[in-house]
């Protein structure tokens, strides 16, 4: 592989008729241009230009080699063009992974991301395991742990914090009565253990209390959207994320179940691989994330019913 200045600087040669005019043009010094036209004409073991101290002359091959010269640095330049395009402006695809839990809310946000920045086209990959941002191609990962991930190679944005709620239909709680902690396993209960018939909710009280709740689940599935419709027809308790707690007690089709107890807080974060070097497509998602997830998130703590609002209601 020869050096692309190489190629370039003996092309300027020829098309300047001459090492003169081509360091004036370049701005280079005139013996630099005969240094590197000569290394070229040493690896390539052929005479490409025939010198005098009047004139230059292009040999017959080093004219044919001149116009192949002229087409890879053509391809160069249109393949520099396209890099400083996508640089340019938010265009092109933008990978995300997050976990599935967190589809509605990103339901809820993504069409004004669409709206502000048309030209971006997202590809959203919906999993809870655990996402490799390099081997799987992933601009961006959105994750929700007990800890910030600490991978040298990552790049970590703080969102906030998020956590589940126990949560039931009227018409369920109507049916079972009043629940407490110590009959918490006794209803029927659902659960995102997908793999054992038997769960355990590590749940803590608002004094710091910690109780884990083992329980045989009706239903385990991994999709809080399946998790939230049995939920709302009355098949059993569930520990729901907080999103979508918001959105079941606004409408008044779910309601708490022990306001006092809850999942421990889970950091939400995005993850990416690099500062430097983002496209704008990618880091216009993430500021666009890093803005609206907060604000949804401070929604969702701001509609969880406290046993005082629960204590004024009756």
């Amino acid at each position: 592989m020869q050096d692309l200045n190489d190629l370039a600087l003996f092309a300027a040669v020829v098309k300047h008729k001459g090492f003169s005019a081509a360091a004036r043009s370049l701005n280079i010094p005139k013996s630099k241009l005969s240094k590197h036209v000569a290394r070229l004409e040493q690896q390539l073991d052929v005479r490409l230009l025939e010198r005098s101290t009047r004139k230059l002359r292009v040999t017959e091959i080093g004219q044919a080699f001149y116009e192949r010269c002229e087409t890879v640095l053509a391809g160069v330049e249109a393949a520099q063009a396209v890099v400083e395009a996508a640089r340019s402006a938010p265009a092109g695809i933008v990978r995300l992974a997050c976990p599935i839990g967190f589809t509605p809310m990103l339901a809820g946000i993504l069409p004004v991301f669409h709206r502000r920045y048309p030209a971006v086209r997202i590809l959203v990959h919906t999993t809870n395991r655990r996402i490799d941002l390099v081997e799987e191609r992933i601009d961006i990962a959105l994750r929700a742990r007990d800890q910030l991930d600490t991978e040298n190679h990552l790049i970590v944005r703080k969102l906030g914090e998020a956590r589940r709620f126990l949560a039931a239909s009227p018409a369920f709680i109507a049916h079972h009565g009043e629940i407490t902690i110590d009959t918490l396993a006794k209803v029927p209960t659902l659960s995102m253990n997908d793999i054992h018939a038997t769960d355990a909710w590590q749940l803590v009280d608002k004094d710091g209390i910690e109780r884990e709740i083992v329980h045989n689940p009706v239903i385990g599935c991994g999709d809080f959207g399946i998790l939230e419709r049995a939920t709302i027809e009355g098949v059993g308790v569930a520990l729901l994320p907080d999103h979508l707690c918001e959105r079941g007690f606004r409408s008044g089709i779910l309601v708490p179940v022990l306001p006092d107890w809850s999942s421990r807080d889970s950091i939400v974060h995005l993850a990416f691989t690099s500062r430097h070097g983002i496209l704008p497509a990618v880091r216009a998602l993430i500021d666009f994330l890093a803005e609206s997830l907060p604000a949804a998130m401070s929604r969702c703590r701001e509609i969880v019913p406290q046993p005082a609002m629960l204590d004024a209601a009756e």
